[in-house]
């Protein structure tokens, strides 16, 4: 059985993603606790010192956007801000964070009993009561799941058993309403109000405690009709809103986990066919327009500002990380890697660390990013999430057949055991950050590419170790142990990877993958193309699409660009420059664009 590694076995060395998690967590203990807790403490009746009478709206420490007192969506960043907090607290050991979220934790125990011992929400109860009406209410079930979801994680990540006793009371309060909707005229209600994740959370709970409110809660959210649909063979995503749906397949991931029922593996594996394989991902790896899913092959009809919503990327990542340990194919790992790329990394600002709710496709883009205080959309509570999980995407493992996967080519500090069998692994890249020990020589291996990779073994141990080759990969991917080259396709296997089984001890493996730049076009917009390198989509930073004459294919018109400076990387990496063009381009990476205009999808002339 294929596992992802715990939190606290991977540690994320300098380098991009180490600097992308480290905005992201002073963010989270940038933010006032108090503020953090301001709806709830509202609903529980606690007056918040120093917000009777404002003064000073402009500096005043109170949330606003959907954390506004006024939004019927209030207090949900609170559950992201929780898991998010309790994840590093397991990866780094973060005493600060620890301490903030277990003070949090405790305020929130002291609402819950100022509300009767059941309720915790930052929200009314009657909320509940408006989906068994018409009456118009905005997603009550989306607000409380990311609190069940933050007190879940914050008892499971940081060992706080204080969030699980508040959850079993919430649970009694659930039990309570479900009874009395599954009784009523409206049972329907059940499946109101962005409901789909509460089918996976109390199945975690049920695992967690074996407590059979929790078996009957899940159980109860567990037959939306997008089931039925996909079991039949039916198309329920095309114009529907996307993120209402996702969270449903995680709940059947999680079902099929826990009993081990056919069906409920069938259920996600349809929805991947149904969303991916046969409706067509944007280059970016992402999809959809507007919240919605696009028609199956129309996607380049929908280009615009309002492509790409950061949820629906983080969630789809969710699903492929379910199928990759269910299936073991590396396809799933591929799409990983390009909506990392192109979806966490590209939709957070590289300085302030704030997201942007879309990622607009459309020529002479410009990206919305958030503030920190004002918007809070769920794009800004599930972006904190996701800055978290990078370690956990980069190694997966089966104890069973004492193999370790390289999913991901992140720079990380890696620890395994296989029985009494300890197993560190030490990942660098080729690009070199400047700010810390250099990497490789400065006379290496003859490659600056951030696809130069370098695994240092510490083991005395039989097992395997499988490196991903990505289906982006240009040539034969060079492969050496102690300098010794190996044989490349005698050891891959169909399933996308290369295999080396032996018993090693203290060991370098040097990894080579050439990337080329390569075209992305849309079926029913075959005039425009967007270029790639690898995974990474390239941007150019232009006001408008005015034409590439390109009668080789885009590719080239490209030159790359270098420029030794004393930046955080001694060259640019992925940036290059139009060749026999009218006007001199520059592309970049898509997640290096901040406050640019850009365009992606350019027109061949």
């Amino acid at each position: 059985m294929i596992t992802q590694t715990n939190f606290n076995d991977v540690q994320l060395l300098p380098g991009l993603f180490f600097d992308r998690a480290k905005i992201n967590r002073e963010y989270l203990m940038e933010l006032n606790t108090t503020s953090l807790l301001q709806n709830y403490y509202l609903e529980a009746g606690i007056q918040i010192p120093g917000a009777t009478v404002i003064t000073d709206p402009e500096n005043t420490k109170l949330h606003w956007g959907w954390e506004a007192p006024v939004c019927q969506l209030r207090g949900h960043f609170l559950g992201h801000w929780l898991s998010a907090a309790a994840m590093l607290v397991a990866e780094n050991n973060d005493a600060e964070l620890k301490a903030k979220l277990n003070f949090i934790v405790d305020e929130l125990a002291r609402c819950q009993e100022l509300n009767g011992g059941k309720w915790v929400g930052p929200i009314p109860e009657k909320y509940f009561t408006r989906l068994e009406t018409q009456e118009y209410i905005w997603s009550p079930q989306y607000t409380m799941h990311k609190l069940i979801l933050g007190l879940l994680h914050a008892n499971i990540y940081a060992g706080n058993r204080k969030a699980l006793t508040i959850l079993n009371g919430l649970g009694d309060w659930y039990i309570k309403w479900t009874d009395r909707i599954i009784k009523s005229d409206t049972p329907q209600a059940i499946y109101k109000g962005e409901q789909g994740g509460m089918i996976e959370v109390w199945a975690d709970l049920f695992e967690l405690t074996n407590r059979p409110k929790f078996k009957t809660l899940a159980e109860r959210y567990a037959n939306p009709a997008i089931f039925d649909d996909l079991l039949n063979g039916k198309d329920p995503l095309t114009s529907s809103h996307q993120n209402a749906s996702i969270p449903f397949i995680h709940g059947a991931a999680r079902l099929y986990e826990i009993t081990g029922e056919k069906k409920y593996f069938d259920i996600v594996e349809k929805f991947w066919k149904c969303a991916v394989t046969e409706r067509e991902s944007y280059c970016t790896g992402g999809q959809g327009a507007g919240e919605f899913w696009t028609p199956q092959h129309e996607a380049g009809q929908f280009i615009g500002e309002r492509n790409q919503e950061f949820c629906t990327v983080y969630n789809m990542v969710r699903v492929a990380d379910y199928l990759f340990r269910f299936t073991g194919s590396a396809s799933y790992l591929d799409y990983i890697e390009k909506n990392i790329y192109n979806g966490f990394l590209a939709q957070q600002n590289r300085y302030t660390g704030m997201p942007t709710y879309f990622l607009p496709l459309k020529s002479g883009s410009i990206k919305k990013w958030g503030s920190k205080t004002r918007d809070f959309w769920c794009c800004h509570g599930t972006m904190i999430q996701a800055q978290t999980i990078y370690p956990r995407l980069t190694y997966y493992q089966n104890e069973e057949e004492r193999r370790i996967f390289v999913s991901q080519y992140i720079p990380t500090v890696s620890n395994f055991k296989f029985g009494e069998d300890k197993i560190k692994i030490t990942q660098t890249s080729g690009m070199k950050y400047y700010s810390a020990a250099e990497f490789f020589d400065d006379n290496s291996e003859g490659h600056d590419s951030r696809w130069l990779l370098k695994f240092n073994i510490e083991a005395d141990s039989d097992f395997t170790l499988s490196f991903r080759i990505p289906s982006w990969i240009a040539g034969k991917p060079s492969v050496t142990v102690n300098g010794s080259e190996i044989d490349v396709p005698a050891n891959c296997d169909k399933s996308g990877f290369l295999n080396i089984k032996k018993h090693w001890k203290d060991e370098e493996v040097i990894v080579y993958l050439p990337a080329n730049l390569i075209e992305s076009k849309l079926s029913d917009m075959p005039e425009k193309t967007a270029i790639l390198e690898g995974p990474i989509v390239l941007a150019g930073i232009s006001d408008n699409d005015y034409g590439l004459k390109a009668p080789q294919g885009l590719p080239s018109v490209l030159r790359q660009a270098k420029e030794h400076t004393y930046e955080a990387f001694p060259w640019q990496q992925s940036t290059y420059r139009t060749i026999n063009q009218d006007r001199e381009t520059t592309f970049i990476p898509l997640y290096e664009v901040t406050d640019q205009k850009y365009t992606v999808y350019w027109t061949k002339l």
